[in-house]
């Protein structure tokens, strides 16, 4: 069993990020989409802990955010903002019938080249809107932005008979499928609680909102297109994280 879980964790690894595992790690690709949002969280805690050293260092603020953005792109390869890009350019296809094959396009369009750039520029943007004291905040935003895209597969139809993302559906079948990341994210809100009760209302807010979020992004693609794709479940992931840290910056900025 542990072999079985520490082989999906290797395949989730692999898929969803570029950091290298040793050439012996087994690797599981069935079922990889089930723990995406803990690959977030790995993800995040990662970034958090870049963002802190970083600040140690004396780095400025702007400078800081930049190059936090861009670690945030090396680490998963650029995987959802080709998602997002390619699916910028099909919702902005008149011809309904097209969408999903200017989706499978390679090449990318006007639309976009804008979508990633207002989604690297609000990200940027929002970070440096926040303090570096709240180094979770990247922990949270990229577990639900993951668990989002977890909804997404559960939750809607998938619109090709193959792809990229069509055995992420075959293997994402039910609630138990999608509760236990929930229940992961959830108790991590909670032990922020904990560790600081003065900001509960604040931080449960927060929470809300990261989920809230991540439940409407993945309905909203739904909704333009009758069902998703492995691009839209990318955008899914690019728009819940960019979307998450500005709802951050409401509550935190001040702080």
């Amino acid at each position: 069993m542990l072999l079985k879980f520490l082989s999906t964790v290797g395949g989730a690894i692999v898929f969803y990020t570029c950091i290298p595992l040793p050439q012996s790690w087994p690797l599981e690709f069935a079922g990889i989409a089930r723990i995406a949002p803990i690959i977030g969280i790995f993800i995040g805690g990662i970034l958090g802990a870049i963002d802190a050293g970083l600040c140690v260092l004396g780095m400025p603020d702007p400078a800081r955010s930049a190059l936090i953005v861009t670690f945030w792109i090396g680490i998963t390869g650029g995987l959802h903002l080709d998602g997002a890009m390619d699916t910028a350019d099909g919702l902005a296809t008149q011809d309904k019938e097209r969408q999903l094959e200017v989706m499978s396009d390679s090449a990318t369009g006007a639309f976009g080249a804008i979508a990633v750039a207002v989604i690297l520029l609000l990200k940027t943007t929002a970070f440096l809107s926040l303090s570096t004291r709240h180094i979770s905040i990247p922990i949270a935003v990229a577990g639900w932005a993951r668990w989002g895209q977890l909804w997404a597969i559960f939750r809607y139809p998938y619109l090709k008979p193959t792809g990229k993302g069509a055995f992420h559906k075959k293997d994402v079948q039910s609630y138990t499928d999608i509760l236990p990341s929930f229940s992961v994210l959830w108790t991590i809100a909670g032990i922020e609680i904990v560790l600081n009760p003065q900001m509960y209302i604040e931080l449960l807010a927060l929470t809300v909102g990261w989920m809230a979020i991540a439940i409407g992004t993945a309905h909203w693609f739904h909704r333009q297109l009758g069902g998703h794709t492995g691009d839209t479940y990318g955008a899914v992931v690019e728009w819940t994280e960019t979307l998450g840290l500005i709802w951050a910056t409401f509550f935190l900025h001040y702080r």
